[in-house]
């Protein structure tokens, strides 16, 4: 990790890494060549440099958890059952948080080199186009996911709060009924942060998503103290060795900060490796403590009773329950804009690419419409799909898949790629290792890619093939009406 650190820096005083930035225009980048060498670099073309406009310290953490501290929190402690207990889950978690920690600093030692201000744009540095139009599929197919969920648990966490007020006849009014209220919700408090020319304006909300989730990780550990349930089965080891790797998603998933991670590094008031490795670290060991905090004390609840919302298992007409609902709502309104953005970035980059980039008055005037234009089109598909399919099934395998992907094998291009073009004869034994280390985890983010995806495409077809497919979406609106058809049926 330190050596990560020293390179980044050495790279800075040889004059590879260009630190004025033009932070207006995160994607408006042209080639340049440093006369020192033959690396192509990207240089933003702005002369802004006016860093008073950027994010301390403290931001920074805010951003970096509130990116990566999310819904999958929820999920964790049935993960924690399925691993095979707590032991093995905190074992599985550990080495996966260290891989996050570096990849993290690789990315950002990459971001320099490359002067790039996003995940696509370091993939351009370091693979040219095929690279950045490969990293700005993936960006915008994982961004898009996620914004789904997002909008489909601020719809579950209303059913559950509105059940637990009025009743379970609640959705018959249309008022309360969530293809109503998503849309409401998403379009007064998310729509308005969408539009955003630079990340670090969320830094505003992102300590509202941060300390709402942190409420629910007290609630979890408090309810375990406060007793009163009767836990199911507790287990010590894994029923098969391959269950191990039925954790590793749903880490991937709680842990995948890294689409947001660049564009964050590249808006912080003082931008180093150094300093990044500092607040990075500090947001991850917030992000560990409070996965390892709500899957423990979870799982220890409920055993292996506990389900994959480990909300569900709490009685929400309880008042400290039902804020925890309402705070998850707010949590995933907090988050959205910032997926938003780096899919939006992702979009603009292609189509950017596809033609000509101006710096003038029209060219600029051009970007702004354009962004708009592709922030309401990015929300309404989103909020249209979240509310024809609430059951979003194996959605999280599947971004747990990608997460994989930004995890491993992005950085692990990108490290490979730097190392090779600064001492492509390998004569340095660091760079040797440095090359060795990229390709050790580009196996190992293809390899969980693909297992993880297997298992949720063979978890899909085993329910396919049992029927549960075909049957109606189990949202409380839908249990009620299906309780009422059963009631007139006799």
């Amino acid at each position: 990790m330190a050596s990560v650190i020293e390179d980044a820096e050495t790279y800075q005083q040889s004059g590879l890494i260009v630190p004025s930035f033009n932070l207006e225009n995160s994607n408006d980048l042209v080639p340049l060549t440093n006369p020192a060498s033959d690396t192509t670099t990207l240089r933003r073309t702005s002369t802004l440099g006016n860093v008073s406009r950027g994010t301390s310290n403290i931001g920074t953490v805010f951003l970096i958890v509130n990116a990566a501290l999310g819904a999958g929190l929820l999920n964790f402690p049935k993960a924690f059952d399925q691993a095979g207990g707590v032991e093995v889950a905190l074992v599985v978690q550990a080495i996966l948080v260290v891989f996050v920690i570096l990849s993290l600093l690789i990315l950002a030692k990459c971001s320099d080199v490359n002067g790039a201000g996003t995940v696509q744009a370091a993939l351009h540095g370091a693979s040219g186009k095929i690279g950045q139009h490969i990293g700005s599929f993936c960006v915008a197919l994982y961004s898009f996911g996620t914004c789904i969920t997002f909008l489909i648990i601020i719809g579950d966490q209303f059913d559950r709060a509105l059940a637990s007020l009025y009743g379970p006849n609640f959705c018959s009014y249309w008022y309360m009924q969530r293809e109503f209220l998503i849309p409401a919700c998403s379009i007064i408090f998310i729509l308005p942060l969408c539009f955003s020319q630079r990340i670090d304006f969320l830094k505003y909300v992102s300590p509202v998503g941060v300390l709402s989730i942190l409420y629910v990780v007290v609630l979890i550990a408090y309810e375990y103290f406060k007793g009163g349930y009767v836990p199911g089965l507790i287990k010590e080891s894994p029923d098969s060795w391959t269950d191990v790797f039925l954790v590793v998603p749903v880490i991937c998933f709680g842990y995948q900060c890294h689409v947001s991670a660049v564009p964050i590094y590249s808006c912080m008031k003082e931008r180093t490796v150094k300093r990044f490795s500092v607040c990075m670290s500090s947001a991850i060991f917030i992000c560990f403590v409070a996965y390892t905090v709500a899957a423990t004390f979870g799982y220890l609840t409920f055993g292996s009773n506990v389900p994959s919302d480990i909300l569900q298992a709490y009685d929400a007409s309880q008042p400290h329950v039902l804020i925890a609902i309402v705070a998850l709502a707010a949590k995933s309104c907090a988050t959205y804009p910032i997926l938003s953005f780096c899919g939006r970035e992702a979009l603009m980059s292609v189509v950017q690419d596809c033609g000509s980039v101006s710096s003038s008055g029209s060219g600029q005037h051009r970007e702004k419409w354009g962004r708009i234009l592709v922030s309401i089109v990015w929300f309404g598909s989103s909020l249209m799909l979240a509310v024809l399919i609430p059951d979003i099934g194996q959605v999280i395998q599947i971004l747990g898949s990608l997460a994989a992907v930004f995890i491993f094998v992005f950085p692990g291009i990108c490290l490979l790629q730097v190392t090779l073009r600064q001492d492509p004869s390998m004569i340095r034994r660091k760079n040797l290792v440095s090359c060795l280390f990229a390709c050790f985890i580009i196996v190992i983010g293809v390899f969980l890619f693909g297992l993880v995806l297997t298992q949720a495409i063979r978890i899909d077809i085993a329910s396919s093939s049992s029927g549960r497919s075909s049957q109606i979406p189990m949202s409380l609106c839908n249990v009620t009406k299906l309780a009422t058809l059963r009631l007139v049926g006799g």
